[in-house]
C-alpha cells in the first residue's frame, strides 16, 4: 500500500506539479517579455503620477470633484509648461549632434581664435587667451593626424541624437499616461496595498507602502525635480539668449543638479560669455539674461526649501549613484529613473534592518 502510495507521488502528482511550475514560469517570462518594451513608461508615469498626487487634490477641489477634467487639465499645463521647453531643448541638443558628426565627417570642424578682449581678463586672462590660441592652432593638426578615432567618436553622436529625441517622447508620453494614473489613484492605491499586503503582512504592508511612496515623492520633487525646474529655466535662457550648445549646457546643468552641486557652475560661464561675445545684443538684453542666469542658477536655495519640506533620509551618495548607474543603464531617462528607484530601495532596505535589529540593551 505504502509503495503504491509513494509510486503514485512520485509519477502522477510529481508530474503535474512540475508541469504547473512549468506552465507558471512560462507564462511569467512570457509577461517579463511583453511588458519589458513599456517598463521605463509606466515607471517613469507612475514617479509623476505620486509625485504630482498632492496638487492634483488641490486642483480637484477647484474643480469640484470632476476627476477627469482635473487630469485633463493638469496634462495640457505640463505639456504645454514643461514639454514645449523639453522638445526645443531636445531638437536644439539633435541638431548640435548632428553637426557635429557633420563637420568632422566633412573635415569642417575646428575651434574659433579667441576674442582679442579675453587677454584683458583679470589675472588669467593671458594665460587663457594663450592656452585657447594654442588649442585653435593646433586642432586642424591633431584632427588629421587621429581622423579615424575622433570619426569613430562622432559616429557615436548619431544614435545619442536619436536616443535624445527618443527620451523626449517617452517623457512627453508619460505625463498623459500619469494623467491616466491620478484619474484612477483610489483603485490603484487600494491594488498596491493588497499586493504589498499579501507580501508581507497587515502591520508592515501599509506601513511599507506609504514609506516607498513618501520617499519617491520626495526625491522626485525635492531632488530630481529641483534640477528638473532649473535645467528648464536655464536651458530656456540659454536658447534666448543665443548661448552655444544651449541643450548640451541644460543637460550638464540637471546632472549638476541631481549631484547636489550649485547650477551656478554652468550659469556664471555663460554670463561671461554673454558680455564677452560680439553677438550686437543691447546692454539691457545683457543685464536681463544676466539677471535671469544667476536667478535660475541659485533658484534651488528657494525651491529646496519648499519642495524638499519633508526631508530625504537616504545618503546623498546613494542618490548619486543611483543618477549616475541609473544613467548608464537607461541614458537620460535612468538619470530620472535610478535617483528615485535605488533611495526607494534603500529606505526599504533599511527598515527592514531597523526592524529585524534586536532593541539596545537597557
Amino acid at each position: 500500500m505504502h509503495a503504491t502510495t509513494l509510486r503514485r507521488l512520485l509519477t502522477t502528482d510529481l508530474s503535474e506539479t512540475l508541469l504547473r511550475v512549468a506552465l507558471i514560469g512560462l507564462l511569467i517570462v512570457v509577461c517579463v517579455r511583453v511588458f519589458t518594451p513599456f517598463s521605463h513608461l509606466v515607471i517613469i508615469a507612475m514617479i509623476l503620477a505620486v509625485a504630482l498626487y498632492p496638487l492634483y487634490l488641490i486642483v480637484l477641489r477647484w474643480f469640484g470633484g470632476r476627476r477627469r477634467l482635473t487630469a485633463t487639465v493638469l496634462v495640457l499645463f505640463a505639456l504645454l509648461a514643461i514639454g514645449a521647453p523639453i522638445v526645443a531643448l531636445g531638437v536644439n541638443v539633435a541638431g548640435q549632434l548632428s553637426d557635429t558628426y557633420h563637420a568632422v565627417e566633412e573635415d569642417r570642424f575646428a575651434l574659433p581664435a579667441p576674442d582679442a578682449r579675453v587677454r584683458q581678463w583679470p589675472i588669467v586672462g593671458a594665460r587663457v587667451h594663450a592656452t585657447w590660441s594654442a588649442a585653435s592652432d593646433n586642432l586642424p593638426t591633431f584632427l588629421q593626424q587621429n581622423r579615424e578615432v575622433v570619426r569613430g567618436f562622432a559616429r557615436k553622436t548619431v544614435p545619442m541624437a536619436a536616443g535624445g529625441l527618443k527620451a523626449v517622447a517617452l517623457f512627453l508620453l508619460a505625463i498623459v499616461v500619469a494623467g491616466v494614473m491620478l484619474v484612477h489613484a483610489n483603485a490603484e492605491e487600494r491594488i498596491a496595498r493588497r499586493i504589498v499586503t499579501r507580501l508581507t503582512d497587515e502591520e508592515q504592508g501599509p506601513e511599507l507602502l506609504a514609506l516607498s511612496v513618501a520617499t519617491m515623492r520626495s526625491v522626485a520633487t525635492g531632488v530630481v525635480g529641483v534640477a528638473f525646474i532649473q535645467a528648464l529655466m536655464l536651458g530656456v535662457g540659454f536658447l534666448l539668449a543665443g548661448v552655444p550648445g544651449a541643450g548640451v549646457l541644460a543637460l550638464i546643468a540637471l546632472f549638476i543638479g541631481i549631484l547636489q552641486l550649485p547650477a551656478l557652475l554652468v550659469s556664471l560661464p555663460a554670463v561671461v560669455w554673454l558680455w564677452m561675445s560680439d553677438d550686437g545684443g543691447s546692454t539691457l538684453s545683457r543685464v536681463l539674461f544676466t539677471a535671469w542666469f544667476v536667478i535660475a542658477g541659485a533658484a534651488d536655495n528657494v525651491l529646496k526649501p519648499m519642495l524638499l519640506g519633508r526631508g530625504v533620509d537616504a545618503p546623498m551618495l546613494v542618490i548619486l549613484v543611483g543618477a549616475i548607474g541609473g544613467m548608464v543603464v537607461g541614458g537620460m531617462t535612468g538619470l530620472f529613473l535610478g535617483a528615485v528607484l535605488l533611495t526607494v530601495g534603500y529606505r526599504i532596505f533599511m527598515q527592514w534592518v531597523d526592524r529585524a535589529a534586536p532593541p539596545p540593551a537597557g
